[in-house]
């Protein structure tokens, strides 16, 4: 396992690396952390070979990640309505990819190979001699630990319950079959890790995802309400629901940012209430300005990390979170915000009414807690962890 605590013995000299990431269709905290790899190894005057993945959508992503050349699986030309049908098929679509960095290989040797996810493409195969590591952001969620979450009531949530139970069993022992590909892993959390130790029986060294602390700021200008913020995808894990029958018992405003595939069933959750309000998808600066206004943030899903917790502090904000997951390294309760035990809005409500107020100050505990996931520390950390793997590669 790689130690974050102990200094590589050296640099290493410019390398040529492939990475792989599960998907590229949009840009999100997944997206977020490829990217930050990508640029620190550009830095580091590292040459990217190009990305593997099992499907593009070719959308814009960032000055970084763009340019790469891309390999995709054969999965890639199905529909992308089809393609959360397509569980099933995964494996065959990173065997696939396997092969096809072999084959390059070949031509063109590569040194290192990165591999970020949260899904299947953890189990790439590096060509003979090549380390491996992998920035895992979960095992598998659908497979490990929130399967019941990947459900919905509308025929096709049941479809995707019952298509789940059929295919997981086949599905988790080819993803732990395959865990012995990556040399070291890296976890974004501690929780993570503990999972990766219980699924794959591996160790993992644990590097948190680096936050925008830098463009997340607080403003003591700005003037903060007296609502409750929520950000996230409006999908049925994301318990949008607990937020909202939380915040009508307590007869508090509550603003959702986010949009998804559960908002028409949300809005009906939510009755018309004047209390509840959707705004829908918003930029980064008004994602800033809410999180400045808010008196609270609540995050009451389990995340394996939950960049925004983080974002919400560095603003000044403090964090309503269940006592679970990732949130157990970002949030220090009574300090910078509270914990809720039972996923029940009785137990939710009770720790809003719990929640430390908001600082606008540069110098707050909500601020302070949030600089210990800057960039710079993300970018140091996997610096030294690409250089211990490569030094140890070579001996």
């Amino acid at each position: 396992m790689i130690d974050t605590q102990t200094q590589p013995d050296s640099t290493p000299r410019p390398l040529r690396v492939a990475l792989a990431h599960d998907w590229l269709v949009g840009y999100r905290g997944g997206e977020m952390v490829l990217d930050a790899i990508a640029s620190l190894l550009q830095r580091h005057n590292h040459t990217i070979t190009r990305i593997y993945t099992m499907f593009d959508n070719a959308s814009p992503l960032s000055p970084t990640l763009d340019p790469l050349p891309r390999t995709v699986s054969s999965l890639n030309a199905r529909p992308e309505s089809l393609r959360r049908w397509l569980l099933p098929r995964y494996p065959k679509a990173v065997e696939e990819l396997s092969a096809r960095l072999r084959r390059d290989h070949a031509s063109e040797p590569i040194d290192l190979l990165i591999s970020t996810s949260s899904a299947a493409i953890k189990s790439i195969q590096p060509p003979p001699g090549v380390p491996h590591i992998c920035y895992c952001h979960a095992p598998a969620r659908y497979l490990w630990s929130q399967t019941d979450n990947y459900a919905s009531p509308d025929l096709k949530g049941r479809l995707r319950a019952l298509g789940l139970a059929l295919f997981a069993p086949r599905l988790r022992a080819w993803d732990q079959a395959t865990a012995g590909r990556v040399d070291h892993y890296i976890a974004n959390s501690t929780h993570t890790a503990n999972e990766i130790r219980r699924c794959y029986r591996h160790d993992a060294a644990v590097i948190h995802p680096p936050v925008r602390t830098d463009f997340f700021t607080p403003d003591p200008a700005t003037p903060r309400g007296d609502h409750l913020l929520l950000v996230a995808a409006l999908e049925p894990y994301k318990r949008v629901d607990l937020a909202i029958d939380a915040a009508l018992r307590l007869n508090r405003k509550l603003m959702i940012v986010g949009s998804g595939s559960h908002e028409a069933s949300l809005r009906n959750h939510a009755k018309n209430n004047p209390l509840i309000s959707f705004v829908g998808k918003v930029s980064d600066e008004q994602l800033r300005d809410h999180y400045r206004r808010a008196s609270a943030f609540l995050f009451p899903q389990i995340e394996d990390f939950g960049i925004t917790a983080v974002e919400a502090q560095a603003c000044g904000t403090p964090v309503v979170a269940q006592h679970a997951g990732g949130a157990l390294d970002s949030v220090i309760g009574s300090s910078t915000g509270s914990f809720f035990q039972a996923p029940t809005p009785e137990s939710l409500a009770e720790a809003i009414k719990q929640c430390p107020t908001p600082d606008s100050s540069d110098h707050g505990a909500c601020r302070s807690s949030a600089l210990r996931f800057t960039s710079e520390t993300f970018a140091r950390l996997m610096n030294e962890a690409i250089a211990q793997t490569v030094n140890q590669a070579n001996r």
